[in-house]
């Protein structure tokens, strides 16, 4: 056989080799790989909290006057990112300018967390730029959701802090959330998270209602956030490791059909036959569009993803684009139960 047919054959079989591996190429660094699980230093009435805005922009001047009154009642003295207000199109600064604001903030001494002004869009484009040996070297609080789905979880996989799926500055800080915010991220409890009582006057709940698909519980870091902004990351070195997690999901304004292709996204990539359980959020206004006659229904989806997986599975958990929000620790040892719908933290997630 000639040197050249050999050498042909040899890279078919390398490549057939690959065509065929179990796992997809999407899958993350193995788990000895991960960064040992860093806690930040709980938050405390006196410190200052920064207000960072690494995704979209806000247009009007007074959801900043709002959110620095609201934390300012928390306890906390604010300051503002030195491009917190700036804007680059439909983002609050450049990529650069974005970045430059997490950066600071991680390596000024005088700041203890830092937390999201709003969500939006264009997280993922400044996560090449964070540096994250200095978060390793000075871990602090990091916070939001949404579009924050794509920072706190490339932190996570970078570092191995403990970060935050919590409220941004200009949400909604009703008693619900600001009372699982301290506990969490202030107080440093290890809580047990549940849908708040029903407080209508209906025979039988029927809003903050949490639904079993499977039942059981298990145990794994909790990892996940918006769908969509996490699926977009997939294949990246900023996509955590899913082995054995705790995987959580929510989503807002997307067509069921997207919703089927992002939960798609997750399947060959294979996160879901990686994860210990799963715990679904609001996935608020996400229905079948104009047009779209004979849409499955998301019950319909999550039971095509979900059920055949065969680990516990709930949904209807409070968090995602609603106004009662939980404090969900990104890489945290938690155990959920699906029977009860509950999320127990296995220890503090702050220090």
């Amino acid at each position: 056989m000639g040197t050249d047919r050999r050498q042909f054959l040899a890279a078919v079989g390398i490549a057939g080799a690959v065509a065929h591996a179990p796992r997809a190429a999407f899958a993350a660094p193995a788990a000895a790989s991960r960064p040992p699980t860093l806690r930040a230093r709980r938050l405390q009435p006196g410190d200052t909290l920064a207000l960072i805005n690494p995704s979209g922009a806000i247009y009007e001047r007074a959801p900043y006057q709002v959110a620095t009154e609201s934390l300012q009642a928390l306890g906390f003295k604010v300051r503002e990112a030195p491009h917190l207000r700036a804007r680059y199109g439909h983002f609050a600064g450049t990529d650069a300018q974005r970045a430059a604001d997490v950066n600071a903030m991680f390596a000024d001494p005088g700041v203890q967390g830092l937390l999201a002004m709003t969500g939006g869009s264009g997280g993922n484009r400044i996560l090449p730029l964070i540096d994250y040996a200095l978060i390793r070297r000075q871990p602090k609080f990091l916070g939001g959701f949404s579009d924050l789905t794509a920072l706190i979880n490339a932190v996570h996989a970078q570092t191995g802090l403990v970060t935050f799926h919590c409220p941004v500055a200009v949400s909604e800080w009703n008693a619900f959330s600001v009372e699982h915010f301290r506990g969490t991220v202030m107080q440093a409890q290890a809580l047990t998270l549940r849908n708040p009582p029903e407080r209508d006057d209906n025979i039988v709940p029927k809003s903050g209602r949490t639904t079993t698909l499977r039942g059981g519980s298990a145990r794994g870091r909790l990892l996940g956030g918006n769908l969509a902004v996490l699926t977009s990351m997939a294949g990246s070195a900023y996509w955590p490791d899913f082995d054995g997690a705790i995987l959580f999901l929510e989503e807002i304004n997307e067509y069921i059909y997207r919703v089927d292709r992002m939960l798609s996204t997750l399947k060959l990539a294979g996160v879901l036959e990686r994860v210990a359980g799963v715990v679904l959020g609001a996935f608020t206004k996400c229905e079948p569009g104009d047009g779209h006659y004979g849409t499955l229904t998301l019950d319909e989806v999550f039971d095509d993803y979900f059920m055949p997986l065969g680990v516990p599975v709930f949904s209807g958990a409070s968090f995602g684009h609603i106004k009662r929000k939980f404090t969900l620790p990104v890489g945290l040892e938690v155990e959920m139960d699906a029977d009860a719908g509950t999320i127990r933290f296995l220890q503090p997630a702050v220090l």
